[in-house]
Order: C-alpha cells, then sequence, then structure tokens
C-alpha cells in the first residue's frame, strides 16, 4: 500500500513546494516594483533641485511653472491636501467607527449583511463617478448655505472624501471589534455593566490599534485621491485661509498638469518632485497603520 501511495506524496509535496516559492516570488516581485517606482520618482525628481533648492521647493508660496523664471513652491499645494485631509477626517472618523461598532455589537443579523452590502458598494464607485455627483449635487448646496461665489471648495472636496474613506474605515475597524476575545464580553457583562458600558469601556480600548490602523488607512485613501478632489476643489493654487475657499492638492497638480508638461523641463521634474513627496506621505501613513495594527 504504502508502494501504491509514494508517488502520490511526492507529488503532493511538490506542489506544495511549487506554490509556497511562487507565492515568495510574487511578494519578492512586489517589493521589487514598489523599489523601482521609487527609484524612477527619485532619479526624476531629485534632478528639480539642481536648479531650485528644496527648501525653496517645499515652502515656497507661489507655483507658477510656466512663469519667466518658474516659481515652483509646493506650500500651498501640501496645505491644500492637508486641508481637504483633515476635513474628511474629521467627517469620516466619526461615522466610519460609529458605523463599524452599530455593525459588529449592535445590528441584528439581517441588517448587517445589508450595511455589509452596502459598504461593499460605496467602495465599488469610482472616484470619477463621485467626483461628478459631487459637482451636480454637493457644490451647488455648498455655495448656495454659504452664499459664496462658487461651491468648489475645500469643504465640498472634503465631505466627498469622507465618503470614499468610509467603507476602509468601516471595514478594517469593524475586524479589529470583531478580532476582541469574547471573554472580555462575557467578562464585563458578569461584572453587571450593560451592553453599552461593555463597548465604550471594554470593546473600544480592546480594539484600539486596530481602529487606529483603520483610521491611518482611511487616511492615506484620502491623501492619495486625484480625480474627485481634482474636479471639486477649484483647483486654486493659494495658500487657504478657511476650509470654504478653493484649494489645489498635490495628486490634482499632477493629474492636471502631467500631460502638459514638456519633457526635461523644470515643471516636468517638478511634478515628479511632488510624486516624490506623495510617495513619502503615503509610505509614512501605512508604515504607521502597519504599527498600530501590530502594536501589542
Amino acid at each position: 500500500m504504502d508502494a501504491i501511495y509514494q508517488p502520490i506524496i511526492i507529488m503532493r509535496k511538490i506542489k506544495e513546494f511549487l506554490i509556497e516559492k511562487l507565492i515568495f516570488l510574487c511578494g519578492l516581485a512586489s517589493i521589487f516594483f514598489v523599489l523601482l517606482i521609487f527609484i524612477f520618482l527619485l532619479k526624476e525628481g531629485l534632478a528639480l533641485f539642481k536648479i531650485v533648492s528644496p527648501v525653496d521647493f517645499l515652502f515656497g508660496k507661489s507655483w507658477y511653472p510656466i512663469s519667466e523664471p518658474a516659481q515652483l513652491g509646493i506650500l500651498p499645494l501640501i496645505l491644500g491636501s492637508l486641508l481637504v485631509t483633515f476635513g474628511a477626517t474629521l467627517i469620516s472618523v466619526p461615522i466610519g467607527v460609529g458605523c463599524a461598532v452599530y455593525i459588529a455589537e449592535v445590528a441584528p443579523g439581517r441588517i448587517k449583511e445589508l450595511l455589509k452590502v452596502g459598504i461593499e458598494l460605496l467602495a465599488a464607485i469610482p472616484s470619477v463617478v463621485i467626483g461628478f455627483i459631487g459637482m451636480v449635487t454637493l457644490v451647488p448646496l455648498v455655495k448656495n448655505i454659504f452664499h459664496l461665489p462658487t461651491g468648489l471648495t475645500a469643504l465640498s472636496g472634503s465631505i466627498m472624501l469622507a465618503f470614499m474613506a468610509m467603507p476602509t474605515i468601516v471595514s478594517i475597524a469593524e475586524d479589529a471589534l470583531y478580532a476582541v476575545p469574547k471573554s472580555y464580553r462575557e467578562g464585563a457583562f458578569a461584572l453587571g455593566a450593560t451592553h453599552w458600558q461593555t463597548i465604550w469601556r471594554v470593546i473600544l480600548p480592546g480594539a484600539s490599534s486596530g481602529i487606529l490602523a483603520a483610521v491611518m488607512l482611511g487616511i492615506g485613501r484620502v491623501i492619495g485621491e486625484t480625480m474627485a478632489v481634482m474636479m471639486i476643489t477649484g483647483n486654486a493654487a493659494v495658500i487657504p485661509q478657511s476650509i470654504l475657499q478653493p484649494v489645489r492638492t498635490l495628486t490634482a497638480t499632477i493629474a492636471a498638469e502631467m500631460g502638459e508638461a514638456v519633457v526635461g523641463s523644470e515643471h516636468y521634474f517638478a511634478l515628479f518632485a511632488i510624486g516624490v513627496v506623495l510617495f513619502i506621505i503615503s509610505f509614512i501613513i501605512n508604515v504607521g497603520a502597519d504599527l498600530f495594527l501590530h502594536r501589542n
């Protein structure tokens, strides 16, 4: 009998070995491609600093890339990105975490499944569609409510990006809440705590690292968004004084101007340098989220 099954066992081990090596190679390939992208960005972006100093580039207040001489300060773009991201975070985090708590701890089975499907559908909507919906519905509403010359403002971008960040926040926060050991709930109930006291004082603190990771990944989703912010934030490269003013973000600048930049020009290299800044910001956010997620 052993002689009959021996070839089958050998073939199974060979298949397992090949699958393991294939998965390992896929992991190495993803790291390799990310490194290639970063090296390419550095190669093109750092060429700008032979012409413009890093301080003038990062803290310059004027972005006029086709003027003579070109003014390549990205401080208005950085502040625009931060303002939109901050506004979207203020909106999406309370709603997203609250929705995750409701789905994981409160909602009955039928409603829970419907909410999960709705969140998945929201995540599947393309950003250009969300931007179009914002232009048609939200922008006129903001203009009329606040009596503004235009509704293309940082507030409009923040509201729409909040809806784009919420599926990420809800999904990861919900997983973090489910990961809290069942014994924590049973112990709290045994001590006389109510359901809401258990959620507030036991489950949320127990899932805090996962919730923080969800928030940071949601922020990363917002700061890397392009089409929606380009369509509804006004694209004004000025230092914003309030959230009711038009702004321009780093991502929208690359999307709007890369097609018009002359290859090898200062403008071309400046857009790649903006890409380097975005890459570093996204890397920091994702590393921070990973550290929070695996914090003991």
